[in-house]
């Protein structure tokens, strides 16, 4: 926990026009964490309650640490009922391949349930991100019995609202959970050679049809071209190959790591 004169400073940082990154390299303080104290720099509450459960439901205060959040919990997280009455459980999987993407799954599961621990979970190619609380199903009302291709997936008006402030945000945890970057070739003749070629793609492949409508509208909503690609058994491909979107998700969104 930092104390109020550490939170005032790195917000100053940020007020002389430096960036996140930047204050975040030179203070140690993740990217999320400044954020949220653009938002909020007084310290939440354990005692603090669900903002779904308040007599006026509002949305949560790390809006954009949800949206990320949001995206992730989509591609690759589940919520289960703890036995006993005991509450609910978020897990987030995360490939050991990107400890970047298990740090930026914790920051952002803090961000959004700062009262609620949080604690990583090997598992064998994965860690599973977890945290315990009674409200994730009110964070994350898309949970349900089944598997998400298998049920609907419709957002509602509030977390729309989020999405539609901070798509980047939604994207960049899609593309962390069931996305990737990778680099394609292709051959062409120039001056009677043919020589290779090689250009930056994203993909992104899910087997939920609500899933892929909620990422395309995204991807719509910040000006980045796509298509369909090829079908892979019962997922379907999402492509970003043009070169000026393909700048512009890397811009705001990047590779793992």
């Amino acid at each position: 926990m930092y104390d109020r004169k550490t939170r005032e400073h790195t917000l100053a940082l940020v007020a002389q026009g430096r960036s996140l990154n930047s204050v975040s390299k030179q203070t140690g303080i993740s990217r999320y964490a400044i954020r949220s104290w653009q938002i909020r720099i007084e310290p939440v509450s354990r005692a603090t309650e669900c903002p779904r459960c308040e007599g006026v439901p509002r949305p949560p205060e790390a809006a954009m640490a949800y949206a990320y959040l949001l995206g992730l919990y989509l591609g690759d997280g589940c919520i289960s009922r703890q036995p006993r009455g005991r509450g609910y459980v978020l897990r987030i999987a995360c490939a050991d391949a990107w400890p970047g993407l298990i740090g930026a799954c914790r920051e952002a599961v803090k961000a959004v349930r700062p009262m609620n621990s949080v604690c990583v979970v090997q598992r064998q190619g994965c860690v599973m991100v977890t945290s315990y609380s009674h409200h994730w199903p009110c964070l994350f009302p898309q949970h349900g019995p089944g598997k998400k291709h298998e049920r609907p997936i419709v957002l509602e008006a509030w977390q729309q609202q989020i999405v539609d402030e901070y798509p980047w945000e939604f994207l960049r945890g899609l593309i962390h959970s069931d996305g990737c970057r990778i680099t394609n070739w292709t051959t062409r003749v120039v001056g009677g050679e043919r020589k290779r070629y090689e250009y930056p793609r994203y993909f992104f492949t899910n087997m939920s049809a609500d899933i892929l409508r909620l990422y395309t509208d995204a991807l719509d909503r910040v000006g980045v071209e796509w298509k369909p690609a090829r079908q892979s058994r019962k997922a379907e491909n999402i492509s970003v190959a043009r070169r000026a979107s393909v700048a512009l998700m890397d811009q705001h969104i990047g590779p793992k790591y």
